[in-house]
């Protein structure tokens, strides 16, 4: 499972590129958890969650992001600024993927949920 994340996590980042994002940093740890991907549009900082799937047995990849994973997220992020010393613009956003018989839909949902 953790290749297919990895696969996920390297188009994602491709996709985000392509569309003039510039990536500050991949797999964000902390105590509280990791965010996948941090990226920066302007001057709004974009926590990203991305999911794969190869099939449709648990559902659309992006139904996998649910109040936890959200409220996670928000702490992350709140931790991101404390620890950079400035609050800034945020958004966070979810990529689903889904890769399957050489097929790949990538689907970016932009401000996928508030705080």
């Amino acid at each position: 499972m953790r290749v297919l994340g990895s696969k996920g996590e390297d188009l994602a980042v491709k996709f985000l590129r392509k569309k003039g994002y510039l990536i500050i940093e991949r797999n964000y740890k902390t105590n509280l958890g990791e965010i996948d991907i941090i990226a920066r549009e302007g001057s709004t900082f974009i926590f990203v969650e991305v999911k794969t799937r190869s099939n449709d047995s648990y559902g659309f990849p992006f139904e996998a992001v649910g109040s936890k994973k959200r409220h996670k997220m928000r702490n992350l992020a709140l931790n991101y600024m404390r620890r950079r010393g400035s609050e800034f613009p945020v958004r966070f956003d979810v990529i689903s993927i889904f890769c399957a018989n050489g097929r790949r839909e990538i689907v970016h949902i932009k401000d996928a949920f508030e705080v």
